[in-house]
Order: structure tokens, then sequence, then C-alpha cells
């Protein structure tokens, strides 16, 4: 099969025009929140096969990653189930390349700002985000420099892997911290998320109080407000002048937004708009470094294409948990048993559930009431979270 615009028409079951498509789209919210996925179909039938290639070029692909990780397979944890997924997609902080210098002096290093662990179900089913925390204190390997040289394994913070290797450093630490295995990641950086929030013309959340934080260059009003590029930005990078200032209220604050922004990429005005969705597209592949297999507008197509059907109910957001570090309250650490109960569930592909408010469960704890809506006899392990069905401003 050839890339080409017909090629990628009709063969993924849709009429020519695009009709059969547009009537899913109304209906199915991956569609918009996997935004290469419907690049492929309605750039193909619609823009025409010269902004097709320009937006498939426009991926970078992470061949220095690939290698690296190649080197250390025999370290790596296995798949133990098949068609189940795990995408890496880490937002870096550099200050270097086009528009991100503004937010800080260039050091010539980088780290990972947000760092989300992407769990996708066999069938498609469920789809559960984990986000890690950078200031968890974790064992970082050896890792290889971007100038060749070789890092000392540490005991660090989770973000500093990042910075001493990139994502293949990274993906090597949340795998040796989880026994979870990394499919695939996506790396996006200060400028390519500000260009997605401007594409779509905004984002809209509630606030509960006004903002007026000179370090992260918001002032707001009150209630719903829909944040351009600029400050979507700093709400989602804001620590100390939101909520109680921990990483906690950040974390949660980025999953909320995460939320919204999906919410209104599947909006019609968004979707069936070709004037909107080519910015959209071109903001979202001009934003992304991945691993050379999701590099191209059908390598995000094949990663997204089975997840249409997904509920919003069932996609959901939590942080890995964790408590304070004992030796410095400024850091995280591990709540076990609970994060190695949350990992054996993504690493086996069992269920997990998430409530604003979970209970905290004993490794030996065999009271049903410790479980919250279980859907087998064994019951679902309930964790601190929410879904991409919750309205913030409900």
């Amino acid at each position: 099969m050839t890339d080409s615009p017909r090629a990628l028409g009709p063969g993924l079951g849709v009429s020519a025009h695009g009709d059969g498509l547009v009537r899913r789209r109304r209906r199915r919210w991956l569609r918009g929140a996997g935004v290469g996925a419907g690049a492929v179909v309605l750039v193909a039938a619609g823009v025409g096969g010269v902004l097709y290639a320009k937006l498939d070029g426009n991926i970078t692909p992470d061949e220095a990653a690939a290698a690296e990780l190649a080197r250390y397979e025999k370290e790596r944890p296995t798949s133990l189930v098949k068609g189940a997924l795990n995408i890496l997609l880490i937002g870096s902080d550099s200050r270097s390349g086009n528009g991100n210098a503004r937010y800080g002096r260039d050091s010539g290093t980088e780290r990972s700002d947000t760092t989300i662990l992407l769990h996708l179900s066999a069938g498609r089913h469920t789809a559960t985000a984990v986000s890690l925390p950078r200031d968890l204190m974790v064992d970082v390997p050896a890792c290889r420099r971007p100038d060749g040289t070789r890092s000392r394994p540490a005991f660090d913070m989770f973000n500093h892997a990042f910075q001493k290797g990139g994502s293949a450093c990274t993906i090597r630490t949340v795998e040796r911290l989880t026994d979870v295995r990394v499919d695939h990641h996506m790396v996006v950086d200060f400028h390519g998320f500000k260009d997605m929030v401007d594409a779509v013309d905004g984002v809209t959340v509630c606030l509960s109080e006004p903002i007026d934080d000179k370090a992260a260059k918001l002032r707001l009003p009150a209630g719903r407000v829909t944040l351009d590029g600029e400050e979507a930005l700093g709400y989602v990078r804001a620590r100390k002048s939101l909520g109680d200032g921990s990483d906690t209220e950040r974390m949660d604050r980025q999953q909320r937004f995460l939320g919204a922004l999906v919410h209104k990429v599947q909006s019609n005005d968004v979707l069936l708009n070709p004037v909107k969705l080519y910015p959209v597209l071109d903001a979202a592949t001009s934003s992304l470094t991945t691993d050379p297999d999701l590099a191209s507008l059908r390598g995000l197509y094949e990663l997204v294409r089975g997840l249409r059907d997904i509920p919003m109910g069932r996609v959901q957001f939590l942080t890995v948990p964790r408590e304070p570090y004992v030796h410095d309250a400024n850091r995280d650490q591990l709540d076990e048993p609970e994060a190695r109960r949350l990992f054996e569930r993504l690493r086996k592909d069992e269920p997990v559930k998430v409530t604003e408010k979970a209970p905290k469960v004993s490794e030996d704890s065999h009271d049903e009431e410790a479980y919250e809506e279980s859907e087998n006899v064994g019951g679902v392990p309930t964790f601190r979270g929410n879904t991409a069905a919750q309205d913030a401003c409900g």
C-alpha cells in the first residue's frame, strides 16, 4: 500500500467525500484527541497530497533514542499482553529552538516538565494516563549524554533523566521504576503546546478565584475563561500561585486541562472546518518528536484508529501514588504498595478505576468496601484521579 491520498481514503472505510467519517466524528472524542489520526483521512480526501506530505514531514523521528534503547534491549521489560500499548508522553522544558527561549535561559540542557505514561488496553476499551512527578526520587541508569559521554547511575529526581540522556534515558528510567514496557514515545516542547492551543482558538477552563501571577504571566478573572496558548502554558506550568502550590495540584490542573483540550478539538467547529483543522494538524505534527515507528501521519493513525470507540468515562487521568521523600519533604517517593499495585495492573493490562477521593487499600486487604464499583469478583483497585467525562465547570 502506498502513502498516496487515494490509498488512504476509501481503504479506511469512508466515502471519498468523508461523509461517514464526519458522522462518526460527531460521536467519537478520540478521533479529535488523536489529532494525527483524523489528519490522514481528512487531509488525504480534502486537502490534498501536497499538504499531506508537508504534515507528514513535520514530525521528527527520534533516531538517537531508538539506537540507545536497542543497545539496552536485553534489560528492558517484556510486553505481557498482545495488543496493549504504553506510550510515554514527555513535555520538554527546553529553552532552545523556535519560540522557546522566552521561557528562560538556555543552559544547553532540558528537563521533562511533564511526563505521562499512557496505557491503551488491548481491544482499546480504556485509556489510562498516569502522571509521573518530576520531583519523584528514582534510580536513573547510566545514560548517553548529548555530547556522546555517559553519565553515572544515580538516585536522583525523575526529571534529571531527560536532562542527562533525553527520551531514551527517561524511558529506561520509567521502565526500571514500573517494570512496564514503553512501546512508543512522543516529545513536545513549550512552543508546540502553545501553538496547539492557539490553533483551536483557545481552551476554556473554570477558575474558582482570580489569578494574578507575574511569574506565570497570568492575569485572569474568576469563572469560565478561555485561555490562549500563552495563557494556557502559564496555567499548566504555574506552581506557587494556583491552588495550594503543590505539584499534586499542578498535575491535577494539567489533567483537567487535557480533558478540556480534548473536548475542544473534537467539537464540530474544529473538526468539520478545514480552515481551522489544518492549523491544528500543522501545530500538532510540528511539535512532535517521536520514535521512528510513529514519525509519520500513517504511524499516528495506526496508533489511534482503534481508540475512537472508547467512551470519555473510560479515559482516565491519575498521578502515580506517592508520598513525601523521607529525607526531603520537597521531593517525592513512591507510595508503596499502592504504586506497585498500579504498575502491576498496567503491565498485565488489568482494569483500574479512578475517583476524586480514592480509598487507600493495604496490600493484603480483602475488604470489599475498599474497592469502588467493582467490575469483577476480585474487585478493581481504585486510585485518586478523574476521567475525560468530568466537566470541571459542572
